[in-house]
């Protein structure tokens, strides 16, 4: 995992519809939360690359 992450490329960073934004799908407890509001998240544990070639970039 990176230094710091950015939650854009995250896959768990999804748009929702009804509240018309960009969510962290993932169950965050209160301390992680706040982190997550602050934009000091950094090492998210939740943390998956939005990226479908990365894998392909390996097997090269």
């Amino acid at each position: 995992m990176s230094a710091s992450t950015n939650c854009e490329t995250c896959s768990n960073y999804i748009y929702d519809e009804e509240s018309d934004c960009y969510c962290c799908e993932m169950d965050l407890d209160e301390d992680e939360y706040i982190k997550f509001l602050s934009y000091s998240f950094y090492d998210c544990p939740y943390y998956c690359s939005d990226d479908d070639y990365k894998i392909v970039r390996k097997q090269n």
